[in-house]
C-alpha cells in the first residue's frame, strides 16, 4: 500500500552544484520537518486543557482518562503500521497530509457541539485525531536518514527534537489567546487546530523526499561517511515483509528499547496530560497560571534535550544508554519534588515542573535515535513505529486511562508512586541495551567527514 509514492529519482546535477544545493537543501528540508512537527503538537495535546472545563461539566478523571486514551491507542498503532506505510511513501506529501487531517479533526471537536458531549464520541474523535497523528513522526525520519548522515545524527535530531517542545509549549499561550479572543473554551480546541494549518502549509512548501529525487546522491557518498555493511542496495526501496521480519522483529536492542520507551511515555505523559488537573486541584493554580506553568514544562526541554544529544555524541562518542540513565535518574529525583511539595509554593512547583521537562525529552530522543542507528534506512520508520507503538499503546495508554482512575481511587499519591515505578523501570530496561550497544558501536567503521 502506497499513498504518496516515494518521488522517483531525478538525473544528478552537475558535480559543481552539488554541494551548494545540498547545504541549501538540508537546511530547508530540516526546517521543514522541524516546523511541521511543531504543528502535529498544536493538535495532539489540547484536549488536555479542555479537561479541567469538561469536570466542571460533571465528567469524571477516569471517564476523561477513557476519552484521552483514544489519542495513545490510535496512535501507537499508526506510528507502527502507518510508519511502514510511510518508508515506502513521499515524505513531503505524507507529513503534510497527516497534519491537515489532524487539524480539520479537531477543528470539529471545538466547533460542532455534539463532538463533547458523551465519552463515547470524545474517544472516536481523539481516536481518529491520533491516527492522523502517527504520520508525522515517521516521514521525519525518513527525511532524517536520507539527508543526514550516522555521525551527524545525534546531534541533528537532538536539534530536530525540540520540536516537540516548540510546538507543545506553544499549546499553553496559543488556548490563552483562545481563550481572549473567542471567549469559550471550545476554542481551545479549534484555534490550534486552525494555527496548524498554517504550519501545514509551510512544511509541504520546505521538505524534500530524498537526496535523489532533487538531483543529489545519497548522503553517504556525499558525507563520506558509511555505516557498517553498506551497499547500494540500501537505496533500493524494499518491501513490507522485509522491512518487519528482516530488520525489526529478529532485533533484540529495538524490543529493549521500546519497553524502556513505554515506561519513558507514562512518565512524560503522566506528568504532562495530568498537569491541569493536578495543579488546579492539589497545587491551587488558576487557569492561567497552569497554562504558563505547561508552557514551561515543554520549553524547558529544548536546552535539556540539546544537552543530553551533546553528552551521547560527545562525552559517550555515541552511545545511548548511558545518558537515558542519567537522565531519568534525575526525572525520579524531580518527580519526587513536584509530589511532595506542599501546596501553596508555587514557585517549586514551576521550577519542579521545568526540571522535568528539561529532563524527560532528553532520553525520549536518544531512543529514537537509537531506533534509527539499528536498521537501514529504508527501514527508519519502522524502526521508530515500533519504539512508538510501546511508548503511546503501553506508556501514554496507561498514563491515559490508569492514572485516571488510580487517582479517582487513591488519591494523587497512588499516582505519583505509579510514576516512581515507571522511572525505575525505564532504567531497569535501558541498563539491558548497554552492553549490546556498545558492541554495536564498535563494529561501526570511522571512516572521515569529508563535508561541513
Amino acid at each position: 500500500m502506497k499513498f504518496f509514492p516515494p518521488a522517483p529519482h531525478t538525473k544528478q546535477l552537475p558535480l559543481e552544484r552539488i554541494d551548494p544545493e545540498y547545504k541549501r537543501l538540508r537546511l530547508q528540508v530540516f526546517l521543514g520537518i522541524f516546523l511541521g512537527y511543531a504543528g502535529y503538537y498544536l493538535v495532539r495535546k489540547n484536549f488536555s486543557l479542555v479537561m479541567p472545563d469538561l469536570i466542571a461539566l460533571g465528567y469524571s478523571k477516569g471517564e476523561l482518562g477513557l476519552a484521552l486514551s483514544g489519542v495513545s491507542i490510535a496512535y501507537g498503532l499508526s506510528k507502527f503500521l502507518m510508519g511502514n506505510v510511510s518508508d515506502r511513501s513521499n515524505a513531503r506529501t505524507f507529513l503534510t497530509a497527516g497534519l491537515l487531517l489532524s487539524a480539520f479533526t479537531m477543528i470539529f471537536m471545538g466547533l460542532v457541539p455534539i463532538a463533547t458531549s458523551s465519552i463515547l464520541i470524545m474517544f472516536v474523535l481523539l481516536f481518529v485525531n491520533g491516527w492522523f497523528q502517527g504520520m508525522g513522526w515517521p516521514p521525519s525520519g525518513r527525511v532524517m536518514v536520507h539527508w543526514f548522515s550516522t555521525k551527524e545524527r545525534g546531534t541533528k535530531m537532538s536539534i530536530w527534537n525540540v520540536a516537540h517542545n516548540v510546538g507543545g509549549g506553544l499549546i499553553g499561550p496559543v488556548a490563552i489567546a483562545a481563550i481572549a479572543i473567542f471567549g469559550d473554551w471550545e476554542s481551545k480546541l479549534y484555534f490550534p487546530g486552525m494555527v496548524a494549518l498554517i504550519f501545514a502549509f509551510i512544511a509541504y512548501l520546505f521538505i524534500r523526499d530524498t537526496p535523489q529525487s532533487c538531483g543529489l546522491p545519497p548522503i553517504e557518498k556525499y558525507k563520506n561517511d558509511y555505516p557498517n555493511n553498506y551497499s547500494e542496495e540500501h537505496e533500493k526501496e524494499l518491501s513490507a515483509r522485509q522491512i518487519f521480519f528482516d530488520y525489526v522483529f529478529n532485533n533484540r536492542i529495538l524490543w529493549y528499547i521500546a519497553f524502556a520507551n513505554a515506561f519513558v511515555y507514562l512518565v512524560r505523559y503522566g506528568i504532562l496530560d495530568w498537569a491541569p488537573v493536578y495543579l488546579e486541584e492539589a497545587k491551587g493554580f488558576s487557569v492561567k497560571e497552569t497554562g504558563w506553568a505547561y508552557f514551561a514544562y515543554e520549553y524547558a526541554g529544548i536546552p535539556g534535550t540539546l544537552l543530553c544529544g551533546w553528552i551521547s555524541d560527545k562525552v559517550f562518542k555515541g552511545r545511548r544508554a548511558p545518558a537515558i540513565v542519567i537522565y531519568m535518574i534525575l526525572v525520579l529525583l524531580a518527580v519526587v519534588v513536584y509530589w511532595k511539595n506542599p501546596p501553596g509554593n508555587i514557585v517549586i512547583d514551576n521550577i519542579a515542573l521545568i526540571v522535568i521537562g528539561f529532563l524527560i525529552y532528553g532520553p525520549v530522543m536518544l531512543i529514537g535515535v537509537q531506533a534509527l542507528d539499528l536498521v537501514p534506512k529504508k527501514a527508519a520508520g519502522t524502526a521508530a513505529g515500533l519504539t512508538g507503538l510501546f511508548g503511546y499503546m503501553g506508556g501514554a495508554l496507561f498514563a491515559n486511562i490508569a492514572m485516571g482512575y488510580v487517582v479517582d481511587l487513591w488519591g494523587w499519591d497512588g499516582g505519583f508512586v505509579v510514576l516512581i515505578l515507571a522511572c525505575l523501570l525505564s532504567i531497569f530496561f535501558t541498563l539491558l541495551t548497554w552492553k549490546r550497544e556498545k558492541i554495536h558501536l564498535a563494529s561501526q567503521q570511522t571512516e572521515p567527514d569529508l563535508k561541513s
